[in-house]
């Protein structure tokens, strides 16, 4: 799958360095060549012979080695690649990535490569929780770095959570998917996302409380599987993500319109928190205030971009999912409008003031289809689109 690739593998100083060695072999089990390159952490793990006796390649570790920059320099290595890898990838080389310190070979190659970045995190469940790590994490997204993992499981220091770096079968298909060959590659996928603003008046609109995160996520998760993705989305508050064909919009309306222009789609999912209603009256001037009475607004509803998608009987695409926030008896509701709508699954979540979910960074869901309701634990919502898009692949891959 990986034949004539060349991938620069950065190796990051944490315990899960260890495999990174059998990353190595497997990635030139798959035809690839590896150029390692440790930081000074890292051999605290693992060492240099271990890595250039797997990879079959000189390893780089010093940015000021003459006798490498006359033979390769760190410029021209960093740009040699078709790929860059960072595995793990602790939290000192993200902060590092995410703020552009270059003071030593791994930063300096990750500051002056033009290739695409692959990164795989790995660190302590409360490092990983950090609001400065998760801030760096949002940096890299939004700069086009390329995230596998991390899961959930039990860490050397005795913890339980999420901070475990990628599992290798794992880290291998984020890079096949990077470069190219991922299971979705020569798909479109149309993702919605974020809410809608229906006016009011010029300066006042109505509104809802999605952050657009969970749709932001599941569009990097698709293009990251190889998908041509075209992302319509509300004003959100998280930005979009880069790689994907970007329609903003502000009103229900507008989406629908959006939608439509976007067809014909392999997959489309509907992770907008779309406003039901839109102010019929809505006034062309500010409304003011005055003593004589309270302002009238009436209200029509706003197409149902769902249904709409879903009941076409010329150019549906064939896998419709849509999303559903509920606050009260989750999987009946979502299970009533999964039959109501048309599609063929729901992903329902309570987002219930308590559950902090919406405009949160977790998702709690239920996946509704055919085969029923299937719960899935509290997880970031980048791991929840992780795991969404690779079922999506998996149903694409049978149709």
């Amino acid at each position: 799958m990986l034949a004539g690739k060349q991938i620069l593998l950065i190796i990051g100083g944490g315990i899960a360095a260890y495999k990174s060695l059998d990353l190595i072999r497997r990635l030139r089990d798959q035809g690839a060549t590896v150029v390692p390159v440790l930081t000074k952490a890292a051999e605290e793990f693992v060492t240099p012979l271990s890595a250039s006796a797997l990879a079959a390649q000189k390893v780089y570790r010093d940015l000021f080695n003459l006798t490498d920059e006359a033979e390769m320099g760190h410029i021209e290595l960093s740009r040699a690649a078709d790929l860059v890898v960072v595995a793990p990838a602790t939290a000192d080389l993200m902060a590092k990535m995410a703020n552009g310190h270059a003071n030593d070979l791994a930063s300096t190659l990750l500051m002056a490569t033009d290739k695409r970045v692959l990164i795989a995190p790995a660190m302590n469940v409360r490092m990983w929780g950090h609001r400065a790590t998760q801030r760096n994490l949002a940096q890299l997204q939004g700069d086009g770095v390329l995230v596998v993992g991390p899961n959930d499981g039990n860490m050397a220091c005795g913890e339980f959570g999420p901070g475990r770096m990628a599992e290798v079968p794992e880290i291998i298909a984020a890079v096949g998917a990077a470069l190219g060959d991922g299971p979705l590659r020569g798909r479109h996928v149309l993702v919605t996302s974020g809410p809608t603003h229906e006016p009011i008046d010029p300066v006042r609109y109505i509104a809802n409380r999605s952050s657009g995160a969970q749709g932001t996520a599941l569009a990097a998760a698709l293009r990251d599987l190889g998908a041509r993705v075209t992302f319509v989305t509300g004003p959100a508050s998280v930005p979009p993500p880069t790689g994907v064909d970007v329609v903003r919009v502000e009103t229900a309306a507008q989406m629908a319109a959006a939608v439509t222009a976007a067809l014909p789609a392999d997959v489309a999912v509907f992770a907008a928190a779309v406003a039901d209603w839109r102010v019929d009256n809505a006034s062309d001037s500010k409304m003011k205030k005055t003593a004589d009475a309270l302002p009238s607004l009436r209200f029509a509803e706003n197409p149902d971009i769902l249904a709409t998608v879903s009941q076409m009987t010329q150019g549906r695409p064939p896998l419709v999912v849509g999303f559903a926030a509920e606050t009260d008896d989750v999987v009946a509701n979502a299970t009533a409008k999964r039959t109501r709508k048309g599609c063929d699954w729901i992903v329902a979540n309570d987002v219930s003031p308590a559950t902090g979910i919406m405009g949160g960074s977790d998702n709690a869901v239920v996946l509704i289809s055919d085969d029923g309701p299937e719960e899935w634990p509290r997880l970031p919502k980048t791991e929840v689109a992780r795991r969404l898009a690779a079922r999506i692949a998996d149903a694409l891959g049978a149709v």
